[in-house]
């Protein structure tokens, strides 16, 4: 798998992928990709914070099974991990992941064994008198090594003798630094010597304070084992909890690296489908700066992109390898993932590199063998082949390589070749399983454009290639005396047929958008009628529930015969009644797109209607109100003269809602609201107060400001101002 990511240009995108995980693993994710990718859709819709760096437990796991002892800064690595599901279970999830994480049981032993440990992975010595008792000895000990040393270098008869009057740590020790001939007044040990020939000394007179300190060290060395030992025996009885939990920590830090690494790259994800066709729109390859995105449909079984050189060929070949290994192994990438479509396969091969080198003894067209016979017994695979007659006569290679792909073809795989020679292309041109694709050149630039064109046979520009890097005119119009006249008219048919095709395609664009265009606006229409049914049905119902509870208790009083009785029914039938109905807004009819329509004291254009809802342009600012507050009214005449229109002075947090205890539903209406009223008012930052709670609340605040058009941005509140339980929203 490495060469395959170095030879498709990924090596750097995975590295840096791979600093997600928790520990190192490999990349792949073993089990249904499909819940997967379901997991991983379902975890990026939630704020957590990742997992701690923690080591590989498996090992720790083997050792305890065979009755090992683990040392305790080994436990905690375990502890670790069953702290972060502590803090994971905490967090509302929904749905499988939810019911994933809910099954979850930790058992109540390691709410005792967390106690033991502080956040650092410390060992709590408040827990052992013993330890308690050591640490204070021991500190007592070094404040008296401290002291003798200051003591000797205030000593007169040893000051001529001192490099300096400090105190030096050389190997975890106390030493001083002395000149020579200190052994007439000082008996000390030497330990290390300076740059400048001196000597670094442990006086005798600490010798014993240093013996006790090692002492006590010992001692609590001693006691630690005892506990690591206690821990061991526990947790060896725990094993079977901690063999899933590894795995399920396993599963669930592959889910919290591609969702952290594709919010930090702005990437998405897509899910390889079922089928074996690859259509790619806007892919940017991770390995180019500024790339510039690719778009091509490869639903057949090969694809041959012929043209010029340095045309972007390779580009192009590496980028469709390149999704299809990252969607295999659901790692996000740069691409519009509503209109792309990926398929799945076995393996992907890659024949890119030339093999020729003095070291293997092989030549170019020996190598490109060596890789076709590794690979034509496959089935279902997709195959990269860039400049696929490289080393040997084009004419005769592109026979050989015909039935080559002929015999892959017939297994089902897919091939994407580029080659700046027509043979090929022409001979496979004829099959309905191949699709060709040209290269496009900027003959005025004498660049390429880095741009394709499915369906043509690219032309090479060897010529204008030439010129372009400085070959003289003259020669160049010999070479194309000898190429021959008729070959040059062939190519001139190429290059108009690509025009033609190009002039085509986007006409055919333009004609997609007006389309795409007109069916939205149906869409809207419909989804407004639909709504506005569904809401009359429903006020229907409920009003037919309320009369009929209250026809109901009519009939009993008619029925009772005491007096109180009859009073009581008829109370009963009044309460049921609805009281101070409220009479509903109707929809202006005649409101469409592009309306002229009063909102309050404003008067706005209506861009777009959806549902009930529609998108109002005020003094420039564009609102999202509800149709039934909308009046239609006679567009102002416009007037010769410039209109200056005085928008008043923003203001920062001037106005805040607070939305605790709404409903989902509520929240959206009172928000949608106040944020129109913030622009009318010309209020250009708002603050809105969600609250923490099981955070279903502050997700639904932040999906629906990710959606509205006039907000900039939010971020969540400083501490003083209410912290993660705000927005702060910028207009």
């Amino acid at each position: 798998m490495k060469k395959e990511i170095e030879k498709i240009d990924l090596t750097q995108y995975i590295k840096d992928f791979e600093q997600y995980f928790s520990q190192k693993r490999p990349i792949f994710i073993d089990g249904d990709r499909n819940q997967h990718f379901k997991m991983i859709e379902q975890l990026d819709k939630y704020e957590f914070k990742a997992p701690p760096k923690t080591q590989a437990i498996q090992p720790f796991l083997n050792y305890i099974k065979k009755f090992g002892f683990l040392k305790i800064d080994e436990v905690f690595e375990i502890l670790k991990i069953v702290r972060y599901f502590y803090y994971l279970k905490q967090i509302s999830f929904q749905n499988k992941l939810g019911e994933w994480i809910d099954k979850i049981e930790i058992p109540v032993y390691f709410e005792e064994l967390n106690d033991f440990f502080n956040e650092k992975g410390e060992f709590r010595e408040q827990k052992d008198d013993r330890l308690l008792n050591l640490t204070n000895r021991l500190s007592q000990t070094k404040n008296n090594i401290s002291s003798t040393l200051k003591r000797l270098l205030f000593t007169k008869k040893l000051e001529p003798y001192f490099v300096d009057k400090q105190i030096h740590y050389i190997n975890e020790e106390e030493a001083l630094l002395v000149r020579g001939g200190f052994n007439h007044v000082l008996k000390a040990n030497i330990i290390g010597r300076s740059s400048g020939g001196h000597f670094y000394v442990v006086p005798e007179s600490i010798r014993s304070l240093k013996t006790q300190v090692n002492q006590i060290h010992q001692d609590k060395e001693s006691i630690y084992y005892e506990y690591a030992k206690q821990f061991s025996d526990s947790l060896n009885k725990q094993i079977l909890f901690l063999q899933f939990l590894d795995k399920t920590f396993t599963k669930f830090d592959h889910y919290q690296a591609r969702v952290f690494f594709a919010q930090s790259k702005g990437t998405s994800f897509i899910k390889p489908s079922d089928d074996n066709k690859i259509r790619l729109v806007d892919f940017a390859h991770p390995a180019l700066h500024n790339p510039k995105p690719i778009s091509v449909d490869f639903s057949k079984k090969v694809l041959m992109i012929t043209g010029v050189n340095a045309g972007g060929k390779t580009m192009l070949l590496k980028s469709i390898l390149s999704a299809t290994f990252l969607s295999k192994y659901l790692i996000p990438m740069k691409i519009d993932k509503q209109r792309s479509h990926i398929g799945n396969f076995k393996e992907i091969e890659s024949i890119i590199d030339d093999p020729q080198s003095v070291g293997n003894d092989i030549s170019t067209f020996a190598g490109r063998m060596v890789a076709f016979s590794n690979i034509l017994h496959k089935k279902n695979i997709l195959i990269g082949v860039d400049e696929v007659e490289l080393g040997t006569d084009s004419d005769e290679a592109a026979s050989l390589f015909k039935v080559l792909i002929l015999e892959l073809m017939a297994k089902n795989s897919k091939i994407v070749i580029t080659t700046h020679h027509k043979r090929l292309a022409s001979l496979m041109a004829y099959s309905e399983d191949v699709e060709l694709m040209a290269a496009l050149y900027d003959e005025k630039q004498r660049t390429p454009t880095y741009e394709f064109l499915q369906g043509i046979v690219g032309k090479s520009y060897a010529f204008e290639t030439a010129l372009r890097y400085g070959i003289s005119p003259n020669l160049v119009k010999e070479a194309k005396k000898v190429y021959g006249e008729d070959q040059e008219k062939l190519n001139e048919i190429i290059e108009k047929s690509s025009q033609l095709e190009l002039e085509l395609k986007q006409k055919a664009l333009l004609l997609d958008k007006q389309i795409n265009k007109q069916a939205r606006l149906i869409e809207e229409l419909e989804d407004g009628k639909e709504n506005y049914f569904k809401g009359l049905k429903h006020k229907r119902n409920e009003l037919d529930s309320v009369y009929y509870g209250a026809i109901e208790e009519a009939k009993r009083a008619v029925k009772a015969k005491l007096i109180p009785d009859k009073h009581r029914y008829m109370n009963k039938a009044h309460k049921a009644l609805p009281k101070n109905i409220k009479e509903e807004k109707t929809v202006d009819k005649a409101i469409a797109i592009g309306s002229s329509v009063k909102y309050r004291d404003n008067r706005g254009i209506v861009l777009s209607i959806n549902g009930a809802k529609a998108m109002l342009e005020v003094n420039g600012m564009r609102l999202q109100v509800k149709l039934n507050e909308l009046k239609k009214v006679e567009a102002l005449p416009k007037k010769k003269t410039k209109t200056e229109i005085k928008k008043p002075k923003s203001k920062r947090l001037a106005m805040k809602l607070d939305l605790h205890g709404k409903r989902a539903d509520e929240a959206e209406e009172e928000l949608d609201s106040f944020l129109s009223d913030a622009l009318i008012t010309g209020v250009d930052e708002v603050i809105v107060y969600h609250g923490i709670g099981t955070g279903k609340l502050s997700y639904v605040v932040k999906e629906f400001l990710l959606q509205h058009p006039s907000v900039k941005g939010f971020e969540d509140a400083p501490i003083h101002l209410g912290g993660y339980g705000a927005k702060i929203i910028f207009l």
